[in-house]
């Protein structure tokens, strides 16, 4: 199975999230590029975000979100 464009953008909102903080959001600009914008939409009908615009991490957002941390850090790891 191969990630598509879509799901790519919305693991790079994931990867925006400050994890060692749980107070700290993030925000979509309303100028953001549409891909950008989609892919907030998409995560928050998910139920991973609690806003549209980027919010708060969900309880399951934020495991989806460490997950994609951990993938990330194995794949970029020297």
């Amino acid at each position: 199975m191969k990630l598509n464009q879509n799901t790519l953008d919305e693991l790079n909102i994931l990867l925006q999230f400050d994890l060692s903080n749980t107070q700290q959001g993030i925000k979509i600009h309303h100028d953001a590029d549409s891909n950008v914008s989609n892919a907030a939409q998409r995560l928050f009908e998910k139920g991973l975000i609690d806003q549209v615009d980027g919010g708060y991490l969900t309880t399951i957002g934020r495991t989806t979100a460490e997950h994609a941390q951990a993938i990330s850090g194995l794949l970029t790891a020297n």
